[in-house]
């Protein structure tokens, strides 16, 4: 699910980091999309790429893991039998308490591709002197200046931005699930109702939580530069400095990949999962 995931969204996510942290170098994501192929070529697009695999699929396995968990905790704790079906407000509470566990695991390899997305413009903005290409030379470069500990900048904002966004990914997702089923078993449901609800529920978590994944981003991006203030310190920054729509810099990438991406991660985990089933049934 996360491979699938990355492998559709990956240029509309780097897109989306470069207008977050430097929001007047570019217009709009077309003029983005052309600077970055003039500039470093067709590969600017797929900057990160490797942290960006490492971490969708860390996350997503520990998210739907934790997730199965956390639908039992939820059962337990409405008092309901450990095969009851439960509502898609129950899911969704399911989906937001997982999501603080796979936080722990996105932080680190997030910092990463964010830095890795944006180094070019911090090269050109005079921020740093010489960027640092690879994934290796910036996990060198975190460890030398910073520590291990260095890894986990940004992670109040990460968790601000999970821990309500995965209520309303898995609550926009079982939703849009419930209507297509009409009635019938979810597990009926064919590709393009996946497609469409899981692209649903992505869209949902972007609009809910944009303007602190935008926070986080300048925070893990900019603090190559040196010490960078915490998330409230930031915000404050952002919309006394440029006003509250920098906030929302690079939402029309975000959004075209929000839905094909997520159709694609919640297509491949269920038909992966439903495989997975039928092999262990099958034992």
């Amino acid at each position: 699910g996360g491979t699938a995931c990355v492998a559709t969204g990956q240029p509309f996510d780097t897109a989306k980091v470069k207008m977050q942290t430097f929001p007047n170098m570019y217009k709009g994501l077309v003029d983005c999309f052309v600077k970055t192929y003039k500039q470093v070529g067709f590969r600017g697009f797929y900057k990160g790429t490797t942290p960006a695999l490492v971490a969708n699929i860390a996350e997503n396995s520990v998210l739907f893991m934790c997730y199965g968990f956390c639908q039992q905790i939820v059962r337990r704790i409405v008092g309901v039998d450990r095969k009851t079906k439960l509502s898609d407000l129950q899911n969704a509470a399911a989906g937001s308490f997982a999501s603080a566990f796979a936080t722990l695991v996105l932080c680190p390899t997030e910092l990463v591709k964010c830095r890795l997305q944006a180094m070019h413009e911090m090269q050109l903005s005079g921020k740093i002197i010489q960027g640092h290409n690879t994934v290796w030379s910036v996990v060198k470069s975190v460890i030398q200046k910073d520590g291990p500990l260095g890894f986990y900048r940004g992670l109040s904002s990460t968790l601000l931005r999970e821990v309500p966004g995965y209520f309303f990914f898995f609550g926009g997702y079982e939703l849009s699930r419930t209507f297509f089923a009409s009635g019938r078993s979810k597990d009926e449901l064919g590709p393009i109702p996946l497609l469409i609800s899981g692209g649903f529920g992505g869209s949902c978590l972007w609009i809910a939580v944009y303007p602190v994944d935008c926070v986080k981003s300048r925070i893990q991006v900019l603090s190559m530069a040196g010490k960078q203030a915490g998330f409230m310190g930031t915000f404050v920054t952002v919309v006394r400095n440029e006003g509250v729509l920098a906030l929302y810099s690079g939402l029309t990438p975000t959004m075209i990949r929000a839905f094909v991406a997520n159709g694609a991660l919640f297509l491949a985990y269920e038909y992966s999962r439903k495989l997975m089933m039928k092999q262990i049934d099958s034992y």
